[in-house]
């Protein structure tokens, strides 16, 4: 599975599944049409397994979605991390930090031979057009770069023309066709990382 923007159809992709630990300052959205949404990327951790496997059910059809256990195991999958994009909620005097709402996510692998995975993105459709597709699959990049991985693949559905054209904007090129991997196909497509710049 590769992108997708849940509940939007024509928007995103799917595919991936954990390497160290990251943060990032909240981001605004320059991009789009959700110019207001703020959200921070963070590492995944194991008690947000049942919200990503909501957002996966909601972002793909059955047969297509991940079970609960498949995404665990996706998760747990040695050399594998999981990048979550969260809105931050206020601090209270009460209560402190709260958990935030989480509005996408990421999975990837890093494998043998130099070789990376993105396993899945999904992003929430209250929140699509945002740019959160694109800060998950650069930071995913980032971190595959940085644990000398050399290519990234990922497969997504070729009746999805919104994915497609989004992993092709990342630089992301149709290496072959499995014609069995989805009921109507699938592109899988390849980015070379030591040569390229991460995406945008």
């Amino acid at each position: 599975m590769v992108f997708a923007d849940c509940g939007v159809t024509s928007d995103f992709v799917s595919g991936a599944r954990r390497l160290g630990k990251s943060a990032s300052p909240p981001e605004r959205s320059k991009q789009g049409y959700n110019r207001d949404v703020q959200y921070t990327l963070r590492d995944g951790r194991s008690s947000d397994l049942d919200t990503l496997w909501r957002i996966d059910q909601a972002c793909f059809p059955p047969g297509i979605s991940y079970s609960r256990l498949e995404l665990a195991v996706y998760m747990r999958r040695p050399g594998s991390f999981t990048l979550v994009a969260e809105q931050p909620r206020p601090r209270t005097k009460s209560f402190g930090d709260q958990p935030g709402t989480i509005l996408g996510f990421l999975v990837s692998q890093a494998e043998q031979k130099k070789t990376g995975h993105i396993v899945t993105i999904d992003v929430v459709g209250n929140a699509r057009r945002a740019g959160i597709g694109s800060k998950l699959i650069s930071a995913a990049e980032e971190r595959l770069r940085s644990a000398q991985i050399e290519s990234v693949y990922l497969e997504t559905m070729v009746s999805n023309g919104a994915a497609v054209e989004f992993y092709k904007r990342h630089g992301y090129e149709i290496v072959r066709t499995e014609e069995r991997y989805y009921p109507n196909g699938a592109f899988v497509f390849a980015k070379e990382l030591i040569s390229s710049p991460p995406a945008q």
